[in-house]
This record gives structure tokens, sequence and C-alpha cells, in this order.
């Protein structure tokens, strides 16, 4: 029984790592790893989750004391799949109903978190499109759409690969904002028609957390208050990073052609 209950936490814990790690709110991972305990009778279930831990207790009603157990995840990394979390969600339902025993929940678990998703090229493809078109919201024109849909896909390119490095985040949209101001002041000193701003809200958009600015405000209304403090720094460091990309260059080119940025 006690080896049951351990196997069952530890794989409602991995459900709920999964869908910290790519971007589902404190309450949906709290709520996810609660259910798939209680379905296997442990009554008293306490979970506790932060941006970067889950904390979880389980026991049985009217057992002992010593048959509490606990068990504490560190999470260290954090990106934005929704396909994944949708996917774990639909996984924790079909266990809850008895569907899937923990040995087939686990092991679809492992796939899930294999998975890559969609191809770089696609989603260089679309990321690069919408936020090309996002600069046209700004007014730009077909030239700047073109120059800011290539920085949109050098800003993926360069961010996916030093996700993969696991650079700090702030690094890592740093860098990401760097790449779409030097691609906006090359074009524009090429080709006198480009303005500067367009270009360069086209390629940080892609960089905009706004799915941590979303999921902090979600989680301070349902009074996950350290989630959500959590998050919000998160998404401020994150704004901060590519600012000061940006900026960097920015201020470097001024320098450079004596305070004339063209």
């Amino acid at each position: 029984m006690k080896n049951e209950s351990k196997s069952i936490m530890v794989m409602a814990v991995y459900a709920g790592e999964i869908l910290l790690k790519n971007g589902a709110e404190t309450y949906r991972v709290e709520d996810t790893i609660t259910h798939i305990c209680q379905s296997a009778n442990h009554e008293y279930v306490e979970v506790f989750v932060t941006p970067t831990g889950i904390f979880v207790s389980i026991d049985q009603k009217g057992t002992s004391n010593g048959n509490m157990m606990t068990f504490i995840k560190r999470i260290k990394t954090r990106s934005i799949n929704l396909e994944k979390v949708a996917q774990v969600n639909d996984l924790s339902r079909r266990f809850v109903a008895g569907a899937l025993t923990v040995t087939e929940a686990m092991d679809e678990l492992k796939t899930i978190e294999k998975s890559t998703g969609y191809p770089f090229w696609q989603k260089a493809l679309v990321g690069g499109l919408s936020s090309a078109l996002f600069s046209v919201l700004f007014g730009a024109n077909v030239v700047e759409f073109v120059i800011a849909f290539m920085a949109s896909v050098m800003v993926n390119n360069v961010t996916s690969n030093m996700d993969r490095a696991s650079f700090p985040l702030f690094i890592n949209h740093l860098a990401g904002g760097v790449t779409a101001a030097v691609v906006a002041v090359l074009a524009s000193s090429l080709i006198p028609m480009v303005e500067l701003d367009k270009v360069i809200v086209g390629g940080v958009i892609v960089l905009v957390p706004g799915v941590a600015v979303t999921n902090a405000i979600r989680d301070s209304i349902a009074g996950d208050l350290i989630s959500g403090m959590a998050k919000g720094a998160e998404a401020l460091i994150i704004a901060t990073s590519i600012a000061l990309g940006v900026g960097a260059v920015l201020k470097v080119w001024l320098m450079l052609l004596g305070g004339i940025l063209a």
C-alpha cells in the first residue's frame, strides 16, 4: 500500500512539474495534483506550489501520522508550451476516471515531456508572421514588414539556441533584444525608408511575457500571492532585459554615428 501511494504521488508531482515548466497557472497545478491523489483514496492531500517548487503531502483517512508522505520538487526552468499543458490536463482527467494505470500514466507523461512539438521552422515562420503583422499596427510599410519578419525569425533562432544551452532567463531575452535592435539599425542605415521603431517592435514582440503577466494577475486574484508576485517579478525581469538589449545597441549606434541615427 505504501509503495502504491508513493508511485501515485510521484506520478502526480511529475504531472504538476510538466504543467509548471510549461506555463500553467498555480491553481491548475495544485488542482491536478490534488485530484490525482484523491482519486487513489488519499483523503488528506495538501499541495503548495510556487513558480520554483512543488510541495505535496498525502495521507489516508484513519491512518497514523507515520504513514504520511511528503514530496518536494525543485523547478529550475520554465517556458511556454500550452500544448503540453493541454495534454497533461487530458491525461489527469483520464487517470481520475480510471482509464489509466499509474505505470501507463507515467509512460505517457514521459512521452509528453520529451515531445518537441512543432518543428523550429514552423514556429519561426508563424512567430515571424505574427510579429511582423503586429508591426503593421504601428504603421509599418511593406519593407518594414519584411524586415520585422526577418528580425523576429532571427530572435527566435537566437533565444531558442540559448534556451537549449540553459542560459539564464535575463541573458536569453537580453540577447533577443540585441538581435532585434541590430537588425533594425542595420536595415535603417541601408534603407532610408525604414523606421527603427516599427522594426524593433516587430522583432521583440515575440519575447514579450504576455502569459507571465496574465498568470501573475490570475494567481494574485486567486489569492496565490507568492506565485503572483514571483511571476510578476519574472515578467518585469524579462521586460527589463529586452529594453536593456535594445537600448544598449541604440546607444552604441548613436555613439558610432556621432549622435545621428538614420
